[in-house]
């Protein structure tokens, strides 16, 4: 019988040709990235027209109501019944504004009826009513 020996050959795997192989697929990959071109649509866009609106056709007037049942158009103390008047003024200047009426949580609703119809008097039909704040 043979004796076997206890010296054994330690196996060895040469990692070189792998090394290689990833090399070269890596110029590949950055050589072809890299001449790729994106195909996209150039956009030339129309030079502003004098048809579209300007930044004064489209502001808007303010009215808001506080806790007291104060009114403030655009952050100037008014009274209720000189609403009227500030809406026809504002809608003199800007044909096409917007009035928002914005109350507090816990202003009078009567307050804010009263604003809305003397804006609707002023014949000011882009009235809204902004969410309540605090």
């Amino acid at each position: 019988m043979r004796k076997f020996s206890r010296k054994q050959d330690e196996a060895e795997i040469n990692m070189t040709p792998m090394l290689d192989i990833v090399f070269i697929m890596l110029i590949f990959f950055i050589v072809t990235a890299s001449f790729t071109k994106e195909s996209g649509l150039d956009i030339n866009k129309p030079p502003p027209s004098e048809d579209q609106p300007k930044d004064d056709e489209n502001k808007a007037l303010l009215i808001q109501v506080d806790s007291a049942n104060r009114v403030f158009i655009n952050m100037r103390v008014v009274d209720v019944d000189s609403v009227r008047a500030n809406v026809e003024r504002f809608h003199a200047e800007h044909p096409k504004g917007p009035v928002v009426i914005q109350p507090a949580l816990d202003a009078k609703a009567g307050v804010v009826v009263s604003i809305y119809d003397q804006a609707r008097q002023a014949n000011v039909y882009n009235v809204s009513i902004a969410e309540p704040r605090e």
